[in-house]
């Protein structure tokens, strides 16, 4: 007979079933509810993390939430749910699942951490990080105190104190990072004050929780604090001594460039592991020592983005998510009752903002920042995260915090790091760099030949760089360095991933958005590809990366050219040739960015259509011998065109075709019907003669350039005089060409950004290996008709609506 006294423990789960047709049910063993359990979670953070992308939030907001609403907060009400997708005898499991993924997450968090940063902090961001630790560490004592009183009765007073302070005083490195780059912040001074204060601030907190822990220990002895204490200390020192010359063998025998061997990789994991495991000996915790690894990577070479590339979506994407479950199933907001909880809860959120954002805004003041951007400092510096969360978990695991106290402190980590984003967009609107004096060409079309051509040319991976190399060297012309200046600008999805986050950290002083300023500052192969270039013709080229979301890349793009002085934009297509000819979408995204390039541009754009222009590699600039033509049918664009072919025609390897198509005079007016306003006047056709003249009577002096006249009577008659072109190795078209004869072109087509011309030389039915560039000429205001053509449909009709109304 089984006592009252007697506690009977759950059987231990075994970890497979043998399926449901013999009788198992799988929720019973440890894999398969392991696995629905990943699932759910996986399901319900990124669902959130859609809904709070509007209001552009980390995700750390929505998977903190994911976390609380699967705890006893909400769903986890219904113990029906609660016990059988997450039953007491899978925590553990679950459990250790969410810490080997915390484990590995906070060796990248290391990784994204350079040592050399933190002495390179001026005095400015470091006393700004001093006084945002140390203000909310005595507030957060303070409070500790009210708290023990009320909802924290009985409860180590030394330990709590601590912990208290540390989880007040904490600035979320990572969180932090993608909130300035989301915010496009990086670059500016705030962002360069925050970002190196967070990294000295996210020291600290290492510290004062590696403190807490040491004091909150079940020893009782202090002396087993002292000792914890120590020995953390002379684990950090040994690893500093014994680490850095391990790692730097590694690199010596990983030759930029070329893979990583798998086994340098293996040897660091375990490494990590192995620190991990003497931490938690100690009694810090396991996390500790896997951080401590992270930052002791060396930060240039190739074994970090080795690391970051195979571990962080495993980590990052599936594991991690499991740490803000296993912290909602401890929070429990039903907790906070009664007017007194309540008052509490405010009081917390309440000393946490004023202790961070006023210590941070007087320090700031006192260092003659400008008091907008003191402001927005003190509210980033405010923003919690994933530290927050381990602080508080630790803390309510060693029994120091208790479940009304947890619920609320998680709760103010929620509050202040959403509050972050929308204060400082309220706030803070860092003033527009202003074009640099003497911005006057901002196109290509000019009178002064001998001026300098600036282009900023755009790609996406390195298969944009043979066709984009090979363009450069047909724009230098006559080969003088000072004649042509190329920005090559690779952009980059701003996500979720370290890797993004190691890049983001390499921004330099000196440019918009991250200009290297000097060779060899990135280990990226494709930086080395246009260096290399550099090195072997007579082209200025600096590389650049921006990092950025989709839907604000056309921003840095803007940005970039109008600080650069660049007289074209050239964007690659967002589709790439098949190996049966056919151009396919790779990421519809990247025409969204092109449509705003082209709506916002400060200058002329090209849209560049790859179909493998040269062929694979760099043609060297003594075997050059390309055919371009120029597709002349009228207007601004097409001059763009053309005069940006010209320019081409100035290289010894290039030869100009220039084609113009004229109407025959006896249908004038018949071949279709459309809009007055997209016929020309006759001062715009007498302009039309007017660049041609040039060529005209140049022609046969220049045996680089070819004129000709093609009449034509019909749209169909127009496609097949094309067609006769299609042997060369370069179309360059205007994009909204102009005239009775090029509205007959106009059709409905998939991609209308291109024009009609442009729509026309990409379509399956045009047979060419050709590459193709559009051109727009830059103008204050674009025409109805432009802006047309980069909308959706139904915002097409709104304009051609708003038309009608305004006739």
């Amino acid at each position: 007979m089984v006592t009252n006294g007697t506690v009977k423990c759950p059987s231990p789960m075994k970890a497979t079933s043998n399926g449901v047709f013999q009788g198992d049910n799988p929720l019973d063993y440890a894999l398969p509810l392991a696995i629905l359990q990943i699932c759910i979670v996986l399901i319900l953070s990124r669902f959130l993390a859609y809904l709070l992308k509007p209001l552009r939030q980390p995700r750390v907001i929505a998977e903190i939430v994911g976390g609380i609403l699967l705890g006893p907060s909400a769903l986890g009400r219904n113990k029906s749910f609660l016990h059988t997708v997450f039953p007491a005898r899978s925590l553990t499991v679950l459990d250790t699942l969410a810490n080997l993924g915390l484990l590995f997450f906070l060796f990248l968090v290391g990784l994204e951490l350079d040592p050399k940063s933190l002495r390179r902090t001026g005095k400015k961001s470091l006393c700004i990080a001093l006084a945002g630790i140390s203000v909310p560490f005595v507030l957060g004592i303070g409070v500790s105190y009210i708290l023990r009183r009320s909802v924290s009765k009985g409860v180590s007073e030394g330990p709590f104190l601590v912990f208290m302070g540390v989880a007040l005083s904490i600035t979320a490195f990572p969180v932090l990072a993608r909130i300035l780059a989301e915010l496009k912040l990086l670059t500016t001074d705030v962002g360069r004050m925050a970002m190196s204060a967070a990294a000295v601030n996210d020291v600290a907190a290492w510290i004062l929780l590696a403190l807490a822990i040491a004091l909150s220990g079940t020893g009782r002895s202090p002396l087993i604090s002292l000792w914890v204490l120590l020995c953390g200390a002379g684990f950090i020192l040994g690893c500093m001594f014994i680490v850095p010359p391990i790692f730097k063998r590694m690199a010596q025998h990983c030759p930029e460039g070329e893979p990583v061997d798998e086994i340098y990789v293996c040897a660091i994991l375990a490494l990590v592991l192995a620190a991990g495991f003497v931490t938690d000996t100690i009694g810090i915790h396991a996390l500790f020592g896997a951080f401590v690894i992270g930052v002791l990577v060396p930060k240039e070479g190739p074994i970090a983005a080795a690391l970051v590339e195979k571990v962080e979506d495993l980590v990052s994407g599936l594991l991690l998510p499991l740490y803000f479950v296993s912290s909602g199933l401890k929070t429990d907001v039903t907790t906070i009752q009664g007017a007194q909880s309540w008052g509490l809860l405010a009081l917390v959120i309440f000393t946490a903002c004023f202790g961070k954002i006023v210590g941070t805004v007087v320090v700031s003041l006192l260092s003659k920042v400008p008091f907008q951007e003191a402001i927005a400092l003190g509210v980033l510096m405010n923003t919690k995260g994933l530290v927050e969360l381990i602080v508080l978990n630790i803390g309510k695991d060693r029994g120091v915090l208790n479940d009304q106290t947890f619920a609320i402190l998680v709760l103010m980590a929620l509050v202040t790091t959403f509050m972050t984003t929308p204060i400082v967009i309220a706030v803070y609107k860092p003033a527009k760099k202003l074009a640099k004096a003497g911005y006057k060409h901002r196109i290509v079309q000019r009178n002064d030949t001998s001026s300098q051509l600036r282009i900023l040319a755009c790609f996406h991976s390195s298969r944009d760089i043979p066709t984009l190399i090979n363009l450069i060297e047909a724009s230098r012309g006559i080969g003088k360095k000072e004649k042509l200046r190329v920005y090559a600008m690779h952009l980059m999805e701003l996500s979720e991933r370290s890797s993004a986050m190691l890049m983001v950290h390499k921004a330099r002083r000196n440019g918009l958005p991250f200009w290297n300023s000097t060779r060899n500052s990135d280990s990226n192969h494709i930086i080395f590809a246009f260096e290399a270039f550099q090195q072997l013709s007579r082209v200025s080229i600096r590389p650049t990366t921006a990092i950025s979301p989709m839907s604000s890349m056309h921003e840095d793009i803007c940005s970039s050219a109008d600080s650069k002085g660049v007289a074209m934009i050239i964007l690659p297509f967002h589709k790439h040739q098949r190996l049966d000819g056919q151009l396919e979408t790779t990421r519809a995204d990247f025409r969204h960015v092109n449509r705003k390039v082209l709506e916002h541009a400060p200058c002329s754009v090209g849209l560049l259509i790859d179909r493998g222009l040269g062929g694979p590699t760099h043609i060297a600039a003594s075997n050059v011998n390309s055919v371009m033509t120029v597709l002349f049918f009228g207007g601004h664009d097409d001059h763009e065109a053309l005069a940006y072919g010209a320019w081409m025609a100035e290289h010894p390897g290039i030869t100009l075709i220039i084609v113009r198509f004229m109407l025959q005079p006896k249908i004038l007016g018949e071949v279709v019907s459309i809009n007055m306003n997209d016929i020309p006047n006759a001062e715009e056709s007498n302009f039309d003669e007017e660049i041609l003249e040039p060529y005209k009577n140049n022609v046969s002096n220049n045996s680089s350039i070819t004129y000709e006249e093609r009449v034509v009577s019909t749209a169909a008659e127009t496609t097949e005089a094309i067609r006769e072109y299609n042997r060369c190795n370069l179309f360059l078209v205007g994009r909204i060409p102009e005239g009775e004869l090029a509205a007959a072109l106009k059709t409905k087509c998939e991609c209308p950004e291109l024009g009609p011309i442009g729509s026309l030389l990409t379509s399956p039915t045009f047979s060419t290996t050709a590459s193709v560039l559009v051109v727009q000429q830059y103008h204050s205001q674009l025409s109805t008709h432009a802006l047309a053509s980069l909308k959706e449909e139904g915002d097409v009709e709104d304009i051609d609506k708003g038309d009608s109304d305004s006739d």
